[in-house]
């Protein structure tokens, strides 16, 4: 299976290059409150453009009873204070499978 692997990468003209170099980690925040998650903790942030307006919001899911909240972009590097995702006015919740 390695020797197939590495076929592959020769194959396909893929190179092997150095480790990724990242920026130091920033702490966001939104509404002027940081970023936070309930207790777990098990976050699941992306970003996406929920309200249609260009700009990509921050989402949070959160383990705990399946939430998102959401913290819209408001340009400028700035967040709006984080809401929880609506549907049909309720807070919207993604069953557990526990």
């Amino acid at each position: 299976m390695t020797r197939l692997f590495l076929s592959v990468l020769v194959l396909t003209g893929v190179t092997v290059t150095e480790a990724a170099e990242f920026a130091a980690p920033v702490r966001l925040s939104g509404g002027g409150q940081a970023v936070r998650v309930e207790s777990p903790g098990y976050a699941a942030p992306c970003w996406a453009d929920v309200d249609g307006d260009g700009k990509k919001d921050l989402l949070v899911g959160q383990f705990n009873n399946g939430k998102i909240r959401v913290y819209r972009n408001l340009g400028g590097n700035k967040l709006a204070a984080g809401q929880w995702l609506k549907a049909e006015g309720q807070v919207a919740e993604v069953p557990g499978v526990w």
